[in-house]
């Protein structure tokens, strides 16, 4: 009795012993995660108090800290003087399109190579697989010269269209790993129920997309959103300006008053929180998805 009253004692001694080494490492772990966020999260609050001080505080008196008086001012100088709400129409009609052009593309694309049988479908899949291996930079020139002669430059079709080209093979990379995993014969109770390749398309492929969809358009809407090369080359306009350039502009020849850039840089940045936050879970299920189907 004794030697089994000292053995559960000792099994104890060992579970308590487990439980309080796990908890130790649970509060490790939940330490580093705070740290880890608040390391993520000091660029957001460095540009907002940034947006809200004068030259003074900006260039070292108060770099950190809180504003020692919250120019709010900055917002309506920015809003005002640099133009802001013109610039920031003009680059959600841009995101906008080049998304919608983008998804249509792809999503015909791939339904087109991995639905349909003809002779050219893994061909044309490499070929558009070599989008993703050309430089952006590289094809500044060519492109320019390509808008020139079609009379596009300094129109929103000069960003719309490249912009959806260059999002193309990374959107019919992502739908080609979702559409293989869709029954083929969905399509071929479709056909027997009277549905073409068209409605079968619309109406079956469609609705089973919508991971790869929200995928695509978070991925499409940063890399318009954020795009200054081809905004600053192709558009003189200022009417015709984006978000990118017109922050630029902001900045002088000879002395530049950061306090409404920062401003700008934070109505610039709104729009991307936003859709993170509403779509966030969307592109979680999509990753989770592709990498149980990969």
């Amino acid at each position: 009795m004794e030697k089994k009253s000292m053995l559960n004692s000792s099994v104890d001694l060992d579970q308590f012993q487990v439980q309080k080494t796990n908890k130790f490492v649970k509060v490790l772990i939940y330490i580093g995660l705070v740290i880890w966020a608040l390391i993520d999260l000091f660029p957001i609050y460095w540009m907002f108090t940034f947006s809200l001080k004068n030259n003074e505080e900006v260039y070292g008196m108060n770099v950190m800290g809180l504003p020692k008086q919250w120019l709010w001012s900055n917002y309506e100088r920015a809003m005002t003087t640099g133009n802001m709400p013109l610039y920031f129409m003009n680059s959600i009609i841009v995101t906008v399109c080049a998304i919608a052009l983008c998804l249509i593309a792809a999503l015909m694309a791939t339904y087109a190579i991995t639905r349909i049988i003809w002779k050219g479908s893994q061909l044309m899949n490499s070929f558009f697989m070599l989008g993703i291996t050309i430089p952006v930079h590289a094809s500044v020139v060519p492109i320019f010269i390509t808008l020139s002669r079609a009379h596009m430059v300094n129109s929103r079709i000069a960003l719309i269209v490249p912009y959806a080209a260059f999002s193309l093979a990374m959107a019919i990379l992502i739908c080609t790993g979702f559409m293989n995993d869709i029954p083929k014969d969905l399509d071929e109770a479709a056909y027997i129920d009277g549905c073409n390749v068209w409605k079968t398309f619309v109406m079956i492929i469609c609705p089973l997309m919508k991971p790869a969809l929200a995928t695509i358009t978070i991925y499409t809407f940063l890399q318009c959103w954020n795009e200054l090369m081809f905004a600053n080359v192709f558009i003189s306009k200022n009417a015709l300006k984006t978000l990118p350039v017109g922050i630029q502009a902001l900045s002088g020849q000879h002395t530049t008053d950061w306090g409404p850039i920062g401003a700008a840089l934070v109505i610039a940045t709104f729009p991307t929180l936003l859709a993170y936050v509403f779509m966030s879970k969307s592109i979680q299920e999509s990753f989770i998805a592709g990498a149980v189907k990969g």
